[in-house]
């Protein structure tokens, strides 16, 4: 502390973890607005839903899409709707059926927030200051939510049959040949090069400054196998419908008063600052 600056204010910390593990950071780089429906779903009464696979820790928030004319069109809409349905059949990954008129098709009425879940470094805590006291309460998880655009494949991979006939070379093989000149030649038939035998890579890694190593049988097809045994595994997981509720919500407001202790028993710090200084990372 340099000798100008002078204590103004003391603040007494009291800390809970009442609502552990349920406490995360939801975050969303690439959203513009509040994360609320527009005013023309909430006519149409719908709102934002919310589905959670547990074992993965993977997370889906459900926003309805706005439908005015000058930012929306239909007709798309209906396209993108049947792809995402395929998509959906293709991954497990089926909604409820909506209630739907006779011959209607599926529409694309809502944008699928997806999340990642990011590593945080250290403890983080939620710090909320009332009536001269400081109140923290632990962040168990961090996610970013984007949206999933995983229905677009699906539509580009009908593109690409339409214009090729189930070939995905979208390349132009030029203008037909001339009737009055010559034929060409035939091209010479290359010789088929004997293959050689395939072979299984053994990977070994060293822990720098130690002279264990690990090794990694199977080599790079294992790794592939452990990616795709994620990934269907994650497929297989149902769904866990949750009910989203906003920042004005009473039950938002019924979560967010738990984060305050009640508790007025004084915690004793059994750690001196000499240890506190070690632990911290490359000081």
């Amino acid at each position: 502390m340099d000798a100008e600056d002078r204590l103004i204010g003391v603040l007494p910390i009291h800390f809970s973890n009442a609502l552990t593990p349920n406490v995360h950071i939801h975050q969303f780089p690439l959203l513009t607005r509040p994360l609320q429906v527009p005013p023309s779903a909430v006519a149409s009464g719908k709102r934002i839903k919310a589905r959670v696979k547990p074992g993965v820790r993977r997370l889906e928030v459900h926003v309805p899409v706005d439908t005015r004319a000058e930012v929306w069109n239909g007709e798309r809409s209906t396209d993108l709707g049947r792809a995402r349905v395929e998509d959906d059949k293709e991954k497990n990954q089926e909604l409820p059926k909506m209630k739907q008129r006779e011959g209607e098709e599926p529409r694309l009425t809502e944008v699928r927030l997806r999340s990642e879940q990011i590593p945080q470094m250290g403890s983080y805590v939620l710090g909320v200051v009332r009536d001269g006291h400081l109140y923290l309460h632990p962040i168990s998880e961090t996610h970013q939510l984007r949206p999933t655009l995983t229905y677009m494949d699906v539509l580009s991979r009908k593109s690409r049959r339409g214009r090729g006939g189930g070939s995905d070379d979208d390349s132009d093989d030029g203008p037909p040949p001339d009737p009055d000149e010559p034929a060409p030649a035939p091209a010479p038939k290359k010789e088929k090069k004997p293959v050689g035998e395939a072979r299984e890579v053994q990977v070994a890694v060293r822990k720098s400054g130690d002279d264990k190593s690990v090794q990694f049988q199977g080599g790079l097809t294992a790794v592939r196998r452990e990616m795709l045994t994620i990934i269907r595994n994650e497929e297989d997981e149902e769904w866990v419908d949750y009910e989203f509720c906003d920042g004005e919500a009473p039950e938002s407001n019924d979560a967010f008063e738990s984060i305050f202790s009640r508790n007025t028993e004084e915690l004793e710090c059994k750690s001196d600052i000499t240890s506190f200084l070690k632990d911290i990372p490359r000081l």
